[in-house]
């Protein structure tokens, strides 16, 4: 699987359920600045400088575990070694090079040039890559992966095993791709129809948003003309030594920096890559430095992207420069400062978003660097098409309300409390990093230009800085944050509002003459739930020896399962089943499971969701929630410090929850916004639907229609349920840095101090009559995107997972040797889609159920085709056997996914959940990998037969539809 990293909207609005809530965008801001802060902080250091690398020229020191090195060639590289994975390795190898460096008659290049390393090379035939990864383990595109953004392009491998051999394997293929690709023009052209499906995989409406938008926020420059998907026309007819050309020019030693973090010998490792790299060269003369433009000065500017199907969008930026300079100690501190001024402006909209009646479904503010084109601060606000006025006032009176008023100390400290936890907790567990993540982290440093630097450092050198922190440092910032070119206002709509742009301008004129008041400041809140009454009495516990978990019921029927481990040093998940889940729901009408979303966002009877966030600060807890096909599901994150308050606060959700309304009204427009996106491509169709199909129109797995959205109310939604959640059967699992005895304890006092409930079990299920009748022709369900773009699936019942563990083994085989032989015609030899998809899902909750499927995106014209070739594929798997290649190919994935699965709390927590009334989920874990080392071939032709059957298919097809509309 090859990914594009495209244009995308600054900032990613969502409705967090995490306590306390920190956005995914914040997250990335703290990444970035939080690292390094005070100046002084740490001593002059006297070893020689990291040449080449950032920090050879900054004050911030470099995490001390990676061996940073720079071959005389000038490539770079970083090693380190990581147990966690124990015995596997992350390579990442980054080519400072994307679609900036194309030239215009190039666009789209880089990224087929990306696609084509996977296609040949000197020592690797072409087909061989793949298929060679596979033996050793590795799938195809989860653990073999490249991706194209506009200033770099990046190839990655997991590789399952750290021995000499598969390592050695692994550089092999980076060696040979830095160089030796063959780029032959055969497989080139073959190569044409992939690059042009996932040109039309990633059209969607949200991209187009997103890319309308940068062309607002930068015109003029260069990042505005090359989006790394390019021009259809280039890809389409450019001769290979176009390509040749982007090779030779961009793929050379000093642009080159190689990654690897594992479980390793990190100079063995160093030997090896001086050995086979260091002959490297480039023959052409090194390009000049892109010039990515000149930053547009302008004052207030109001502007509008009409992208058909999207959602409305309010965004307002400031853009300044961007700060080209060395990462140094001071630049990062006037960083973090914005950034915790820009947080107290997030949190202030956020508390917006929750009111009765809000202007917005979601909203967000933050700043970042953008491609190095610009430094930009924003705000923006994902609406209703008809509330964009109100939303756009709201945005912008609070901007102004803090830019006039400043932030309060008060709201400054409640920042620095929460982004200290996640600093504390990323200490705690930097022991326990993945490899995958580390070597991430390593290549976004590289990109930036940043210090790689640990996370006993960032904590260490935060402390020291927010200890004198005030508001008048914070608010300076601010201004300076508001100070650039702006404030541009871009309405992002799917039509142009009545007035046109006239209008939009109005609408910005008339909020920005509205006079501002300073912000009320709230008293400070106490976690109420830490009392449940007396804590529960144990009257079983037993010990599962082989597997390390401890099983206890508590008097009052509450089950609880805990599974210590070290795999992640300071990490507790924590799950609590409620009752059945969508097998407990009736199935003869429609049920508003859509606004499960709604139980967390509401808070608690005695405590509000804002001040719920309050009162938690400083403390890393969560509280998702979700309804399973067996359970009503909350489950939240934390460390071992604070696992108390996480039993706290999943009790209090269970025991005392609160139906709002007014978030019932947000969840509900939000689902209303979304139906037009999710018409506007076969996936967002396929996403949509597929549930509800393949559980035969049943209402408890089918996505609401847009009048059951607007019928519903919300005290439909609590009336349907509060007796669950009031009633069923309770069971807690835990996983990760935990104590027995304390888990238990802790358990006692909070779930087994609820009054008791009937242990009742949930519905069969007769999933042997849910999944669909076969179809004598292909249902039909229509997308109103480009008229250029079909998916078709096709889907075989097969049955449960826990019934007949070995039959599902080999039914996991068989799928994956079936979507191995549709990727090598469909997308290899026929380049008539990118990314097939196939899978093998089989229920473990429903008796009965479960079913392979297989799905691609193509044109109208090949989709007949496509449901021949599955029929070819499926014929000829029962009718011969396996090769052994083929069925190691298969296989070793799947094995070594398990083994890596195994060494998660993730694992754990879904493996134990209902073991105590299942005893076959204990037995499905001890002979996992068993099941399918000892697989034959013969194992995979009698799944083939008795269930890879024309007769029992059901089909799928989603066409264009030309305007019409189906919902």
């Amino acid at each position: 699987m090859h990914r594009i990293i495209e244009a995308l909207p600054l900032t990613e609005v969502s409705m967090s359920r995490q306590i306390p809530a920190i956005s995914a965008f914040l997250q990335l801001f703290i990444v970035a600045a939080f690292t390094i802060l005070l100046n002084g902080v740490f001593p002059a250091h006297a070893e020689t400088p990291f040449v080449g690398w950032p920090q050879a020229a900054s004050d911030l020191p470099a995490e001390s575990g990676v061996r940073f090195g720079m071959l005389p060639n000038g490539m770079r590289f970083a090693i380190m070694h990581n147990a966690t994975p124990a015995g596997q390795v992350a390579i990442r190898f980054r080519i400072g090079a994307g679609s900036l460096q194309e030239r215009d008659d190039q666009q789209g290049l880089a990224h087929f040039l990306e696609h084509m390393a996977f296609k040949g090379s000197t020592h690797v035939p072409e087909g061989e890559m793949i298929r060679t990864l596979q033996r050793l383990g590795l799938a195809f595109g989860a653990d073999t992966n490249a991706s194209t953004s506009y200033g770099e392009t990046v190839y990655s491998l997991d590789l399952p095993e750290a021995n000499v051999g598969t390592v050695s394997t692994g550089l092999m293929l980076m060696r040979e791709t830095a160089s030796e690709l063959t780029l032959d023009a055969g497989a080139f052209d073959r190569e044409r129809g992939v690059i042009l499906s996932e040109e039309k995989l990633r059209d969607t409406p949200q991209y187009r948003g997103g890319i309308g938008f940068l062309n607002q926020l930068l015109p003029g420059q260069l990042v505005t003309q090359r989006p790394p998907i390019g021009k259809t026309d280039i890809i389409s007819n450019a001769p290979i030594d176009l390509v040749r050309d982007y090779y030779r020019t961009n793929y050379r030693p000093e642009r080159a920096t190689l990654i690897v973090v594992g479980d390793i010998d990190a100079a063995a490792i160093e030997a090896d890559i001086r050995n086979r790299f260091g002959n490297w060269t480039s023959n052409t003369p090194a390009p000049a430095a892109t010039d990515l433009g000149v930053l547009e000065k302008h004052g207030e500017r109001v502007g509008t992207v009409v992208v058909p199907g999207s959602a409305t969008r309010v965004q307002i930026a400031w853009t300044r420069p961007y700060d080209a300079s060395q990462d140094t100690v001071a630049k990062r501190r006037q960083q973090v400062i914005e950034g915790i001024g820009l947080a107290v402006l997030n949190r202030r909209i956020s508390v917006l978003a929750q009111q009765p009646d809000a202007p917005f479904v979601t909203a967000q503010a933050g700043a970042q660097d953008v491609l190095k084109s610009a430094r930009v601060t924003m705000i923006a606000a994902d609406t209703n098409p008809d509330k964009w006025q109100a939303a756009l006032a709201a945005i912008d009176r609070e901007q102004r309300r803090i830019a006039e008023f400043g932030a309060a100390q008060s709201e400054i400290d409640r920042e620095i409390a929460e982004y200290r936890s996640m600093l504390q907790a990323a200490a705690g567990g930097a022991a326990t990093r993945t490899s995958p993540d580390i070597a991430g982290s390593l290549v976004w440093s590289v990109g930036e230009s940043v210090v790689f630097t640990s996370p006993a450092d960032d904590l260490s050198l935060f402390d020291a800085a927010a200890k004198g922190l005030t508001a008048t440092e914070v608010n300076e910032s601010l201004q300076r944050a508001f100070a650039g070119n702006g404030p541009q206002l871009v309405l992002q709509i799917s039509q142009m509002p009545e007035g046109g742009l006239a209008a939009v301008e109005k609408a910005y004129a008339d909020s920005r003459a509205t006079p501002v008041t300073a912000p009320s400041q709230t008293a400070a809140v106490e976690w109420p739930y830490t009392d449940f009454g007396k804590a529960g009495a144990v009257v079983e516990r037993r010990v599962v020896d082989d597997l390390g978990a401890t099983m206890v019921r508590f008097a009052n029927g509450v089950r609880l399962t805990v599974k210590p481990t070290k795999l992640r040093a300071d990490e507790i998940l924590v799950r609590a089943n409620i009752g059945g889940g969508r097998l407990d729901l009736p199935h003869d009408r429609p049920l508003p499971i859509w606004a499960s979303s709604t139980v967390p966002l509401s808070g608690l009877k005695a405590i509000g969701y804002e001040e719920m966030q309050k009162a938690l600060a400083g403390k890393v807890v969560g509280s998702d929630f979700s309804i399973r096909d067996n359970a009503f599901r909350f489950e939240g994150a934390t460390r071992p410090s604070d696992l108390a308050t996480q039993l706290q606060l999943l009790t209090a959700y269970v025991s005392d929850p609160v139906y709002r309304p007014d978030v019932f009204k947000r969840v509900q427009q939000a689902y209303l916004n979304s139906l037009p996106q999710l018409q506007a491509t076969p996936g967002s169709v396929v996403g949509r639907d597929l549930p509800g199909l393949l559980h035969s129109g049943d209402p408890r797995w089918t996505f609401p229609e847009r009048a059951q959205l607007l019928d519903a109310k919300p005290e439909d939604f609590e009336v349907f349920l509060r007796p669950y959640l009031s009633k069923g059967q309770i069971e807690v699992v835990i996983a990760g840095d935990v104590e027995v005895d304390d888990a238990i304890r802790m358990t006692a006092e909070t779930f087994g101090a609820l009054p008791a409930r009937p242990d009742a079990q949930g519905q069969a299920g007769n999933g042997d009559r849910l999944f669909p009748a076969p179809t004598a022709e292909p249902v039909v369900r229509l997308q109103d995107g480009r008229s250029d773009n079909a998916g078709a699936l096709v889907a075989m019942p097969i049955g449960d997972f826990l019934s007949d563990l070995p039959r599902a083994a080999a039914a996991n085989i068989a799928g994956a040797i079936f979507r191995n032989r549709l990727i090598d015609q469909f997308r290899v030899a026929e380049g008539a889609t990118y990314s097939p998809q196939g899978d093998v899902d089989l229920s473990r909750a429903i008796p009965g159920y479960g079913f392979t499927y297989y799905y691609v995106e193509t044109t109208p014209a090949k989709v007949d085709h496509f449901f021949d070739l599955v029929d070819r594929i499926a014929a000829d798997l029962r009718d011969k056997d396996v090769s052994p290649d083929e069925l190691t190919r298969a296989r070793a994935p799947i094995v070594e996914e398990i083994k890596r699965s195994q060494q998660t709390n993730n694992y754990w927590l879904e493996s134990l959940s209902n073991a105590q009334t299942d005893p076959r989920r204990l037995e499905r874990i001890r002979g996992s990998i068993d099941n399918y080392q000892s697989l034959t071939a013969q194992d995979v032709r009698t799944i083939a037969t008795k269930y890879l059957k024309p007769e029992t298919a059901w089909r799928l097809k989603i066409l264009p539809a030309n305007g019409a509309a189906v919902r």
